[in-house]
């Protein structure tokens, strides 16, 4: 089934029919939007939601919540949200980045305890979290949530409230998100819409004093077409818009592949962004099979992770949890990042057993693929067509890979 794209007229609907009934006159407004690694037309929408807004409100502040990637650079980041020229609103408007290792731009808002910890996650974990966020957002008396949904390797679908926490938040609640996610497995867990972990961002969210409002966008990646904007609480406008993303961005298959070649987009720079390749492929790789990541552009394992990830490597969960006297102090969400690289699998009797190999041919080294436990392959060796239509002999190939979920079907 192919879903019609929005016209403008239906877009600048949307937004106002959401922001025109809000109360923001006078009001400090904050706005999260995503950084580059997401597909959205955000250089479209955002700059109908700085005309609805800037005219009524005190001040106007975008924060873009990068969780723990790379800042963007400020210039960039205006084109990124369309605001290609001077405009009279620019009086009123601030564009900052998230900063999740600065302590002064957070500030801790309330704690989860160990005892709705141990409940929401079922069990998993019992400890107390601290919710600590970006200042400006504690501080806000109006937040905006502006950004697309897609399934998602930790919390199931992407979007929402995960604007809040991890997207700018601090290290505590980023690191208990993604080692929840972790513990779950992404095949247990992606492209679901209720789960543990969606249930901790809302009791989270909770705790952000300012009025909310989301426009939760659904994008089709093949040609970046905007097929619906849904508006209202955060809650709301993001159980619609995962209900509409189940269907546009999960390709249902009726059988395994026992190769899968994962091209890699330019916006993921890095194996950290760049591990969407294998989150969402992972389901319909055969037990035994082998997941290639074809992306010649990326030459660094991560930015802002690199060192950890060459220190700890790419295991599967239960490699850190029957060890994790020797791994607690590492942080989690990088843990929880190599488990979901790495994939399903088993450590028993202190032998690693991968449900599928999981092969990297990329710029970085094969020195390097070696010591973090990843395969290796040289990208000039592969030629893109020679897995084209060969689906009835178990190969698959997927052109622009990371934000389509590939799904068994039962």
């Amino acid at each position: 089934m192919t879903i019609a794209a929005l016209d403008p007229a239906q877009i600048a609907a949307a937004v106002r029919t959401t922001l025109d009934a809000w109360d923001v006159d006078g009001r400090r407004v904050v706005v999260l939007v995503p950084d580059k690694t997401r597909t959205c037309p955000l250089d479209l929408v955002f700059p109908l939601v700085r005309d609805a807004l800037a005219p009524r409100v005190a001040a106007l502040k975008v924060v873009i919540a990068l969780g723990t990637h790379e800042p963007l650079d400020l210039h960039a980041a205006r084109a990124h949200l369309g605001l290609h020229a001077p405009s009279p609103h620019d009086a009123k408007l601030l564009v900052v980045n998230h900063a999740w290792r600065d302590p002064s731009a957070l500030v801790e808002i309330a704690r989860l305890t160990a005892r709705e910890v141990e409940a929401i996650s079922e069990g998993r974990l019992s400890l107390d979290v601290p919710l600590t966020i970006n200042r400006a957002v504690a501080d806000a008396e109006r937040v905006l949530i502006l950004g697309p949904v897609f399934p998602h390797e930790v919390a199931g679908y992407s979007g929402g409230n995960k604007y809040l926490f991890p997207g700018v938040s601090g290290k505590p609640i980023i690191d208990f998100f993604h080692w929840l996610g972790a513990l779950i497995t992404n095949r247990a867990i992606i492209g679901r819409k209720h789960t543990p972990v969606r249930a901790v961002l809302d009791r989270a969210a909770s705790h952000v004093q300012a009025d909310k409002r989301a426009l939760c966008m659904v994008v089709r990646p093949q040609d970046k077409a905007l097929v619906g904007i849904f508006g209202g609480t955060p809650e709301h406008a993001w159980s619609c818009a995962a209900d509409l993303s189940a269907q546009v961005h999960v390709r249902w298959c009726d059988r395994v592949f026992h190769t899968v070649l994962s091209r890699c987009p330019p916006m993921y720079p890095d194996l950290w962004t760049g591990g969407k390749c294998m989150y969402k492929l992972e389901p319909v790789v055969a037990d035994g099979g082998e997941l290639i990541i074809l992306a010649p552009h990326i030459r660094e394992v991560s930015r802002v992770h690199g060192q950890v990830l060459e220190r700890v490597g790419y295991h599967v969960r239960d490699w850190f949890v029957t060890q994790w006297e020797r791994f607690r102090q590492e942080p989690w969400g990088v843990l929880a990042h190599s488990t979901h690289v790495k994939g399903d699998g088993t450590f028993v009797d202190g032998v690693e057993r991968p449900r599928i190999k999981v092969t990297l041919a990329t710029g970085i080294p094969r020195a390097t693929c070696e010591r973090i436990a990843l395969g290796w392959r040289d990208p000039a060796s592969i030629d893109a067509k020679d897995f084209v239509d060969r689906e009835s002999e178990g190969v698959l190939y997927v052109q622009q890979a990371g934000e389509t979920l590939h799904r068994l079907r039962d």
